[in-house]
């Protein structure tokens, strides 16, 4: 098995483009029409889908095998609490100065100071919402300041 996408459904198409394209810092790899929009990460995907294009457009998509509700109903799952059950993480070469061009941004009301955790092995992250309140954590490599974490 290989990993081909990681789909969002999201409400807003365009805005969630914008917000990703900006935190990505590229362009939409591929898109079809306003459904569906992916960035491509060395034949890794990001997928950006329009949880109401087929309910709004009946007439461009074709469905065939039985009908799920749970699977199928994209305005449903669109319009669904979000539970943060999922959390979108990259992966950066230098945290503080990606922290520093994400904030300048103002992509996100929801932007923390940057984290340190150690279980397994120690990291340093940061973490911020999509426009559909998707937790993305970014993570890399960061050297504290003297005493910013003996709180």
């Amino acid at each position: 098995m290989h990993l081909g996408s990681v789909y969002l459904i999201v409400r807003d198409f365009n805005k969630s483009i914008s917000f990703y394209e900006k935190l990505l810092e590229m362009p939409v790899s591929s898109q079809n029409m306003e459904r569906f929009a992916q960035f491509e990460f060395d034949g890794k995907n990001i997928s950006i889908m329009n949880g109401y294009f087929d309910a709004r457009n009946p007439n461009l998509t074709v469905r065939k095998g039985k009908y799920i509700e749970e699977f199928d109903n994209l305005v449903a799952i669109v319009e669904a609490e979000n539970t943060h059950k999922f959390v979108l993480n990259l992966w950066t070469e230098n945290l503080e100065q990606e922290r520093d061009r994400i904030k300048q941004l103002n992509l996100s009301e929801q932007l923390t100071s940057i984290k340190y955790i150690n279980n397994v092995s120690p990291y340093y992250y940061f973490q911020l919402t999509d426009p559909d309140g998707n937790v993305i954590e970014i993570t890399g490599p960061y050297s504290p300041r003297r005493g910013e974490f003996d709180k």
